[in-house]
């Protein structure tokens, strides 16, 4: 396996694809405490606001129609070129689902129902450094943009907004402390929040954590918006899986969380090392030097798998099936 290794995504590669990516309407940035990182991160610029519908409406109707039609063209082949994109991250390795076993998500019917709806969808990515993006070469590949470009490729016509609420260090504790006016307050339609990792790195107790994360999922379900809620457990990598009883213990301690609260959980943990066990892939192929951040593959397909099962989701409630979060079970799309 070791042509894999050169995995990080070259400058001739991510600086294209982050421009493409830059030309759709822009993920919403958290305040920006919310970009740190554990360690010391690039700076990452915020990405302008998108113009609001009145502005849009003005512009569009102060234009001839010739010029309106030249706009809808470049603009077609702007999602074209992010499409393309999107995919040569995975020209040579491509992002494979785990053949089974690992358990996932049910269905999501507040944002399934809205997508179906045409209705505009919030999306609130809560978590740590692996959600601010910390070992991305760019912000537009860390996991929240991916999944906005994914979803926007997936439901064109939809006004879909995704908040990066990731603040590098923290866990449960200080997560706890802003959940109110950067998650509640927000009124989501989705919340994913990635938790536990550095609870694992400080030595925390995962009871303890886990209880926290039980208390937080019940103040979101009892906000009034009956947001869907998807947690996302600790990754798979060296400095995590050294403290081996730790990892396992919180992994499985969330896992309960879940199905206790009947929200949907992403198993990262058992992802990512289904990659290096069942796959092959050296662990250095999805993560950085520090042996705990994912580079811009691990994300990308973290982000892809993440956004089949939203997509699956949709199309269970299309169907008018809706799996209970309790019942997950894995399915390779």
């Amino acid at each position: 396996m070791s042509s894999l290794r050169p995995f990080g995504l070259s400058t001739w590669l991510a600086a294209p694809a982050a421009a493409a990516l830059l030309m759709l309407t822009p993920v919403l940035r958290a305040p920006a405490h919310a970009q740190a990182a554990e360690a010391t991160p690039a700076p990452q610029a915020a990405n302008p606001a998108p113009a609001s519908p009145s502005q849009t409406t003005v512009a569009a109707t102060s234009q001839p129609a010739t010029e309106q039609r030249g706009l809808t063209s470049r603009a077609i082949d702007k999602v074209k070129q992010v499409a393309k994109s999107a995919g040569d991250i995975f020209s040579r390795v491509p992002c494979l689902a785990p053949k089974g076993g690992s358990k996932t998500m049910g269905s999501l019917p507040h944002v399934a129902t809205k997508l179906i709806a045409g209705q505009p969808v919030v999306i609130v990515a809560f978590g740590s450094s692996s959600t601010a993006g910390y070992g991305a070469s760019s912000p537009d590949f860390n996991y929240p943009n991916r999944l906005a470009a994914q979803l926007r490729r997936q439901y064109p016509t939809a006004n879909i907004t995704v908040i990066n609420a990731g603040v590098g260090g923290e866990d449960a504790p200080e997560m706890i402390k802003r959940l109110q006016t950067e998650v509640i307050d927000v009124h989501p339609d989705l919340v994913i929040w990635q938790v536990g990792t550095n609870a694992v790195l400080r030595n925390l107790d995962p009871g303890d954590t886990a209880k926290m994360v039980e208390d937080g999922v019940a103040r979101i379900q009892a906000g009034g918006g009956g947001a869907d809620v998807v947690l996302v457990d600790p990754q798979y990598s060296p400095q995590v899986t050294q403290r081996a009883d730790s990892a396992n213990k919180m992994v499985k301690l969330l896992g309960k969380v879940a199905a206790l609260r009947h929200v949907g959980i992403f198993p990262r943990f058992e992802v990512m090392r289904d990659w290096h066990e069942k796959q092959a892939l050296p662990v250095e192929s999805f993560v950085i030097a520090d042996g705990l951040h994912m580079n811009d593959w691990g994300y990308a397909c973290f982000a892809q798998l993440l956004g089949d099962d939203i997509i699956h989701s949709v199309g269970q409630i299309k169907l008018g099936v809706n799996v209970p979060a309790d019942v997950r079970t894995y399915r390779p799309m």
